[in-house]
């Protein structure tokens, strides 16, 4: 009933509007987009879109005095006469003459600085005025590619027919067109709640838009601002460390007021830094307008070219506060020749600044969506809409949604299922997919030529794996079941080897999932897969190195996890298990073909006649909770949609028990916990933590399978982003337990801040880690690491390596290597 209220009161409201519309040109007649307008005294604005046409709601015309804001142009203030309920008002925009002549300039002194300076003194009362406020909230959203072509590395593009009718004969075309209105309640440092009134997506009727606020506060008053890494505010309290700046002129605007143009200029080329303009305000030093660049590898992503951010202020003469009207955030980008563009248009209207909210105003809902919202009709949009739509956005719209009729019914679908579910004769080899789009589910042949497919170790030799999946989804319930089966076949010991698993997760809203699987497989002593199979195979063949030790599993497994609190996460198993031990059965190799392997021996690497442990079975069942403390979340009529506060770190407490083992020494307790936290560090980067200790109880002779192992690494690959959960040279189970542990993982990664400061390495683009890894056991003494490094290493856009020197010691041995990291063998493996 709440929200029917609400919605009702928000219909009335905006039913009761006026409206101003028109067209901004400059004095050539050239359309003038993203100008920002609003009703003078009022926060009620809008913007022109890339045709320069506008439509802003007011309360009434006649008498209406409105503000046309732009940079570069002058600003200017036209007063409505009409008494109509809509208006057509046309501007034409004079080009802004920035002057120096009101600046005293001394040779000797910058007068930016001491804007700038003035700026940053001034900027947490100027801060402080918008620190708190409700506002209507509106944005708009579009991806566009360019010049898509046919092949990329030689390989076809195969496009689905959606896709591929959305682009014209060039490869270009809209790919994704979104809007949202909602209403807004904001308190900084970052408290929001935003109700989602309504939000559209071309061609999708389902139209959940991920355009929100939250992904919109670009707060220049702050230190940093983030984009993919945090950004050196211009008027940051040590921004003076990463910019120059060139005072390029003055002028007035509509009350009189002095602005000051500065050019924002970066001391260094590779830091996280702006350029471009800032305007402030004389006399408050408030920011007036945003200009600003961002390079893609000043923010570490290399796939940007370029992204630019434009904000503007509109001036209250009742409450002596600017705030942010409209934002614009477009960007370039690219890869393979293809082009990428992107541009997003933020609306704020009617502000409210309340002098405190209520103590419930805000929780760990974030977004929420008004039953509906993605049903509203044109003639909605149309009347709500602030910016109008350009040509080519209308008929996109227009088009997609006429073609998403035909797209979702069954003749349609079912004469595209029909194409592409046509058998060939290589899908036996490469792999074969059918699909009923109608009836929303899938079958999967895995084939047996796939990268991941073939692979090699010394228990099995060469052995290949296939299988087969069913899938079957229901979006709007959450429902989603699968089946699966995987076949498995070593050449060498001559043995195949099947699993299966059926999942059924019950809805998207606490996302309660069951899973039930079995049979045989070969498996890892150290549950945790130290090393891939990739990485193990190059291993084998190419250096005649045996690190992977495997046993064999006969197993039946139940297990089921649910959301059961906000931000809690419950996991419980429950397995039979029958383990039986392996012996290499291969010496093959491509080279080294005279040495032998180590043995399947963990525990004696050269002994290939004793095995580590007996034929035994057992049961056992563990129950394990995730909390991530402040978990925020997003609640849509489809599912809720989880986000961790990294403020806070994320805590796992797990209980694990084995009984009913076919000897009682089997059968034990076992208690673990970690912590896991990143520490922000503003610019100097960000300090990753994990934490893990446990112990176990009436485990004294307990099989080797069952002691906690370590993740090592003796292969001086890394497989992973970030070494938080591995010892770099650690043997892989010189150090396994089966009493009590504790282990302490840190990285630290400067994202940039030494490396961007130290010529020629500054070229790299590359980010400094710095680590720290320490296990403690019983009657052993400790084992500890040290590692430098460097990251975010390649060839153009791919930053796909990394290379760290680790020196490591325990009870006097001392180790040292260099470890390479490469990312992509993790994607592949």
């Amino acid at each position: 009933m709440r929200n029917f209220t609400l919605f009702a009161f928000f219909i009335f409201s905006i039913s009761n509007f006026a409206q101003i519309k028109g067209t901004i040109t400059d004095e050539k007649g050239n359309p003038l987009p993203f100008v920002s307008i609003f009703e003078e005294n009022t926060y009620r604005g809008t913007t022109s879109n890339e045709q320069g046409k506008y439509q802003l709601n007011v309360k009434e015309v006649a008498g209406s005095t409105i503000i046309f804001q732009y940079l570069g142009y002058k600003t200017q203030k036209k007063i409505v006469l009409a008494a109509t309920k809509t208006a057509i008002l046309d501007v034409k925009l004079q080009e802004e003459s920035f002057s120096l002549n009101e600046v005293v300039i001394d040779p000797k002194i910058n007068p930016a600085n001491a804007i700038i300076k003035s700026a940053i003194a001034n900027k947490k009362e100027n801060s402080d005025k918008t620190g708190r406020y409700t506002a209507d909230f509106y944005s708009k959203g579009m991806f566009k590619v360019k010049d898509l072509p046919k092949k990329i590395l030689g390989q076809k593009v195969d496009l689905s027919p959606d896709m591929a009718s959305n682009l014209d004969s060039t490869g270009t075309g809209i790919l994704y067109l979104s809007e949202t209105v909602s209403k807004i309640t904001f308190e900084k440092p970052a408290r929001l709640k935003e109700k989602i009134i309504a939000s559209k997506i071309s061609g999708n009727n389902r139209g959940y838009s991920y355009n929100t606020a939250a992904l919109s506060t670009y707060d220049f008053y702050d230190n940093t601002v983030k984009f993919d890494i945090k950004m050196i505010s211009p008027i940051a309290d040590n921004a003076f460390n990463y910019y120059k700046y060139k005072l390029e002129g003055t002028s007035y605007n509509d009350n009189n007021q002095q602005i000051y143009k500065i050019k924002v200029i970066p001391k260094r080329d590779k830091e996280p830094v702006f350029e471009g303009y800032i305007y402030i305000v004389d006399d408050s030093f408030a920011i007036y307008a945003i200009d600003l660049d961002i390079k893609g590898y000043r923010m570490k992503n290399e796939f940007t070219e370029v992204m630019n951010l434009k904000q503007s202020f509109s001036y209250n003469m009742q409450n002596k506060i600017w705030s942010k009207n409209a934002q614009t955030l477009s960007f370039n980008a690219g890869i393979f020749g293809i082009k990428f563009s992107g541009n997003f248009n933020y609306v704020y209207s009617n502000y409210e600044f309340p002098s405190s909210f209520e103590k419930k105003t805000f929780g760990n809902e974030i977004v929420s969506f008004e039953t509906n919202a993605n049903k509203k009709d044109n003639a909605f949009w149309n009347e709500i809409r602030p910016i109008p739509l350009t040509i080519e956005e209308s008929s996109d719209y227009t088009k997609k949604d006429s073609l998403l009729t035909i797209r979702t019914s069954r003749k349609y679908t079912d004469s595209i299922d029909a194409k592409n579910n046509k058998f060939k004769v290589l899908d036996v080899l490469m792999g074969y997919d059918y699909k009923n789009t109608f009836k929303k589910y899938s079958f999967n042949y895995d084939g047996l030529l796939k990268l991941t497919s073939l692979s090699f170790n010394t228990v099995q030799g060469f052995n290949l794996d296939s299988g087969f999946s069913f899938k079957k989804g229901n979006e709007e319930e959450g429902k989603t079941t699968s089946v699966s089966t995987t076949f498995n076949y070593g050449f060498s010991d001559e043995r195949f080897r099947v699993t299966g698993q059926l999942t059924h997760k019950f809805n998207n809203i606490n996302y309660a999932t069951l899973g039930i699987s079995g049979g045989t497989k070969t498996e890892q002593f150290n549950s945790g897969q130290p090393i891939s199979k990739l990485v193990n195979s190059i291993s084998s063949l190419f250096f005649k190195d045996n690190y992977m030790k495997l046993y064999n599993l006969e197993y039946a497994q139940v297990n089921y996890s649910q959301n059961v609190l906000n931000g809690v996460n419950l996991y419980a198993k429950a397995a039979y298990e029958q383990r039986k031990p392996l012996f290499n059965t291969t010496d093959y190799s491509f080279f080294k073909r005279d040495d032998l392997y180590s043995s399947n021996n963990p525990l004696a690497p050269n002994d290939f006649t004793t095995a580590p442990f007996e034929q035994h079975h057992l049961f056992k069942t563990s129950v394990s909770a995730r909390i991530n403390f402040g978990n925020k979340y997003i609640s849509r009529p489809d599912g809720r949609y989880n986000f961790r506060d990294g403020k806070y770190p994320t805590v796992v407490i797990a209980f694990e028990k084995a009984f009913a083992g076919s000897e009682k020494k089997y059968e034990y307790e076992r208690i673990g916990s970690s912590v896991q936290y990143d520490l922000p560090l503003g610019n100097k980067g960000t300090l990753g933590m994990n934490f893990k200790a446990g112990k176990f109880f009436n485990a004294e002779n307990i099989s080797f399978i069952d002691y906690r192992h370590f993740n090592g690494n003796q292969t001086h690959i890394g497989t992973s982003g970030r070494y938080l959960n591995v010892f770099n040279l650690m043997p892989y189970y010189t150090n396994s337990t089966n009493d009590s542990y504790f282990e302490m993982h840190l990285e630290h990664n400067d994202m940039g801040y030494v490396m961007n400061k130290i010529p020629l390495l500054n070229l790299l683009k590359s980010t400094m880690n710095l680590g720290f890894h320490s296990l403690a056991i019983p009657d052993r003494k400790p084992y500890s690491e040290f590692t430098v490094g460097l990251d975010n290493l390649g060839f153009g856009k791919f930053k796909l390596f990394r290379v760290d020197y680790v020196h490591s010691y325990q009870g006097g041995i001392q180790q040292n290597g260099v470890v390479f990291g490469l990312k992509i063998l993790n994607v592949l493996d």
